[in-house]
Parts: structure tokens; sequence; C-alpha cells
């Protein structure tokens, strides 16, 4: 049986962030009155079958020139795991692997992202973008013409429908008016179909604030508080819309979930896409924290700040030929 908003176990006293009750919180003070969980009856009619996992736009991309290969790899506790080996060619000149780690990706996308808090309505065919909406669109996949970048739709465009048509979310249709306002695409796609309701952008907001300040705290300990806050913070964001059917919730809002990820994505994508307009050359955009660039050692590309906050990132210089590591490496 699905979790009404207030009947989850409450987190304990010890815990160093209570990331799930500052979820609700932030949610339950809306002046939208939002509607955080659809009923289990509704949930396969209307909208809700037409959002996907795809529709957080995570670019996954490699450099059409740059080979990719997955090696062995033995962590410290004994763990066989594969990580990705780039290979650049001679032609990209000497250099190093410069490894970006963006710091809290997703509660960052919590800052500003667009919503419909309530319940998405049927608005259908669209003649342009509203900005005083959010939701879900159905709109054709813009010809994107850059080799040194990827698609800005991300992983969106590899399960285009029959019509070659994809649906996303508002975060993305935002990043596609502001393309072809600067002149980095030629039109914008055409609105075949929405589920819209009334935007709001600061709906998790005080979700954010919240987490922000948590981090400045709990990073200078580090060890088991920060391990316990990330998880925490993983799982409050998750339970937007958990993986499995039958895990219990206090939320159920794919919607909020996807927005809030493509959002990430956005973000992740648009301070790469200025590195390579000032010339830095992108060798791979990984997911919405980890972007490698191919530069001279010690230089990060300068769009990118670096620090231990919000907003921030880490800088890690890799050898050619070594392998990409990951957190838990």
């Amino acid at each position: 049986m699905e979790l009404q908003p207030g009947d989850e176990e409450d987190e304990p006293e010890s815990a160093p962030f209570p990331a799930l009750k500052l979820l609700k919180d932030a949610v339950a003070r809306s002046k939208m009155h939002p509607i955080p969980v659809i009923r289990a009856e509704d949930r396969d009619s209307g909208p809700w079958p037409l959002v996907s996992e795809d529709m957080d736009g995570e670019p996954r991309w490699v450099h059409p020139d740059v080979t990719s290969t997955r090696v062995p790899y033995i962590r410290e506790n004994g763990k066989r795991v594969r990580r990705d080996q780039l290979d650049v060619p001679d032609a990209f000149g000497e250099g190093v692997l410069c490894l970006i780690d963006r710091n809290g990706s997703y509660p960052s996308a919590c800052s500003a992202v667009p919503l419909a808090p309530n319940k998405l309505l049927h608005t259908g065919p669209l003649e342009a973008f509203d900005k005083a909406s959010a939701g879900i669109y159905l709109i054709d996949i813009p010809e994107w013409p850059r080799t040194d970048m990827p698609h800005p739709l991300g992983r969106i465009i590899d399960r285009p429908d029959e019509q070659g048509r994809v649906w996303v979310t508002t975060p993305h249709i935002k990043q596609l008016v502001k393309l072809v306002r600067e002149g980095h695409l030629a039109v914008m796609p055409a609105i075949h179909d929405s589920w819209t309701g009334k935007a709001n952008e600061s709906l998790f907001k005080p979700f954010y604030e919240a987490a922000r300040k948590a981090r400045i705290e709990l990073v200078q300990a580090g060890g088991d508080p920060y391990k316990a806050y990330k998880t925490r913070l993983s799982i409050a964001l998750r339970l937007l819309w958990p993986k499995r059917a039958e895990q219990r919730s206090p939320f159920w809002r794919p919607d909020w979930r996807m927005s809030m990820v493509a959002e990430a994505s956005v973000r992740h994508w648009t301070v790469a896409f200025k590195a390579v307009q000032e010339g830095h050359t992108l060798i791979a955009l990984r997911n919405v924290d980890a972007a490698v660039f191919w530069t001279p050692p010690g230089t990060p590309p300068g769009t990118y700040r670096i620090g231990t906050g919000f907003g921030e990132v880490k800088a890690k210089f890799i050898q050619p030929g070594e392998f990409i590591p990951e957190g838990d490496d």
C-alpha cells in the first residue's frame, strides 16, 4: 500500500539531515497547495504512462573522435568493477584529462526547477511554449549539427516514437527556446501534444536552501555524517518517483522527479557548452555530475567555479591512458 504524507516512519533524531521531512515541509508550505500524490487508480491513465526515465536528458556522450573502452578495476574492498578509459587521438595535441565533478547537481536543480504543482491537464498541440506553464511536451527532435557537443536533449533522442517525436519536460523546452534565441538552433520544434499546469519555480527552493546549509556544515566534518547526508538526500529525491512499484513513498509525482533531473542535466550541458564556446575541448559529458575535458595540466575551463559548495566543482587531472575514476573509487 502506498504511504500518504505523514504516514511514513519518522527519521531518527540522530539523522544529520532530515531530508524527507524537509522535502515534505517544502511542498506543504507552497501557496499553490500542490498535489504531491496521484491516486494509485489514476496512475495508468492521463499523462502518467507518458513519463519515462529517459526524459532525464543525461548526455552520456563521448566525442566521436575519442575511443571509450571499459577496463577492469579492483576497488580497495576487493570488488571487481569496470571503469571507462578514454583514448584521445594525437590530433588533439598535448594535454591531460580534466575530470569535472559537479557538487550536488540534483539539490542544486531544486533551487529553480519549473514544475506544475497541481495535476497536469491535457492542453494538446501548442503553437508556442508558454513560460507560465510547465509539464510535459511531445516535440520533434531538433537537428543538432555540432560534433563537439552532445545533442541538447541527451539520451531523450535515443527512443523516439514512430513519428520521430519525443516527450520532454519543461527544463528542456526552455533550453531549446534559449538555443533558438541565441542562434544555435535554426527553429523551435513543433509541440504536437502537451500536458501542463500553472508553472512554479520555487516549490523546492526551501528544500534546496536546507540541503545547501547542511552541506556547508557536514562537508567540513566529512566521514560518516557527510555520507549519511548524501544518502538521505538521494533517498528523499528518489521518493518523488520510486523505481519499484511496491516501494512505499509519501509522494508520487514522476513529472516532478523527471523535471528535477532534467533541470540538472540542462545546467550540466549549458556550463559545458560555454566552455566549448570559449575554445575548450570536451571529450566526454557523462551524466549530471561529470564532464571530461582535454586541457593543459592544472588548467580547468574557466566556466567552472572550483570549490565544495553547490554550483561549484572539483577538478581532477588524469594522465592519458588512465581510467576515469568514479565516486566509490
